[in-house]
């Protein structure tokens, strides 16, 4: 397969959403919404409480349910028994198991059997490294229900440099979010309220759920960038909502993915036909979409490669197109900023 060049553009600072839309004075799922016809690449201009005026009875909206967890932490730095460092930041990247995770420690090189301290209450060890990474494995000392109760209680949420205020963890979450695991909010899903979920059903647009528990997505040096394809995530699809689904395709009706996370858990289990596992799919302008007939997603950053999975749904100059238009337009870009769809 030929190399596939991601999108480039320019983004004016301004256009990077800083605040909740809370925080801007309108409810959640009032944002813009940006509409693209897959096939022609016309653009048109909406709000995303609109959304059941693009979709038919019949029609399936699929959403990640995946929960939010504050990921980052301080702790202690311990070798044997000398303290090196009093305060460092530790960043989960993803679970392996019941108490392992892959972690981003935040300082001079750790060592294997080095220690850290995070309360009185929960500490880690670290087990391993990652080849060609900067993510360690560390082992904590509770797991389970334990460790997500202490990880709850002493961690913050991933925020990036955009974001200027330490915003609580209540806006990193969905309204439907129920089973915990990821690292970053899966934000495609942030603007739909139980109201418009509601008037969905209401007009016979089914509404399901998935789940892929997010990874951490930047690794803080350029050096360490992730190729997609390194980038394994955990995901779980529940057995009628599968069924659900063919039945949906069987229909001649459109399955729409909220979200990257939702296009790439779908098209997993499309290509291995398991339900529950971890993937690694990339999912390019070459690629056969199976299942997914659209998505709905925020905007992209340039050069990100979630711009990548979009140049599989709509040719890449009517997306280059639409995303110069939105920018002219002053959309809002990133986890609090405006909506996308391409149908």
């Amino acid at each position: 397969m030929a190399a596939v060049k991601t999108l480039d553009f320019y983004l004016p600072d301004n256009l990077n959403a800083s605040h909740p839309p809370e925080k801007r004075g309108i409810r959640r799922d009032h944002v813009r919404m940006m509409v693209l016809d897959r096939r022609s690449g016309a653009v048109s201009h909406d709000h995303f409480f609109h959304l059941n005026h693009y979709l038919e009875p019949g029609d399936l909206v699929i959403l990640n349910n995946s929960r939010t967890i504050p990921a980052v932490f301080q702790a202690e730095w311990l070798r044997g028994p000398a303290l090196i460092a009093p305060k460092i930041e530790v960043r989960l990247a993803r679970r392996r198991h019941d108490e392992t995770w892959e972690a981003l420690i935040v300082a001079a090189p750790v060592k294997i059997k080095d220690r850290l301290t995070f309360s009185t209450g929960l500490s880690a060890t670290v087990v391993s490294e990652k080849q060609n990474s900067p993510l360690r494995v560390i082992q904590f000392s509770k797991k389970g229900p334990d460790l997500f109760n202490s990880i709850y209680e002493l961690g913050e949420p991933v925020r990036y440099e955009y974001i200027r205020h330490p915003w609580s963890l209540d806006y990193y979450q969905t309204v439907f979010a129920s089973h915990p695991g990821s690292v970053e909010m899966p934000s495609a899903g942030r603007a739909f309220s139980w109201e418009l979920l509601f008037k969905l059903k209401q007009q016979g647009i089914g509404v399901d759920f998935i789940q892929l528990h997010t990874g951490l997505s930047y690794l803080l040096d350029d050096q360490w960038h992730q190729k997609p394809e390194e980038n394994v995530e955990e995901y779980h699809i529940p057995e009628q909502t599968m069924e659900r689904i063919l039945k949906t395709k069987a229909a001649g009706k459109k399955v729409i993915a909220v979200g990257t996370t939702v296009v790439r858990t779908l098209e997993t289990a499309a290509r291995n036909g398991i339900l529950s596992g971890m993937t690694n799919l990339y999912v390019h302008r070459d690629f056969p979409l199976k299942i997914a007939d659209g998505i709905l997603t925020g905007f992209h950053e340039p050069r990100a490669s979630h711009l990548d999975m979009l140049s599989s749904f709509i040719t890449e100059p009517h997306l280059l197109h639409a995303y110069e238009q939105a920018i002219e337009a002053g959309y809002l870009w990133h986890e609090f900023g405006d909506m996308n769809l391409i149908i």
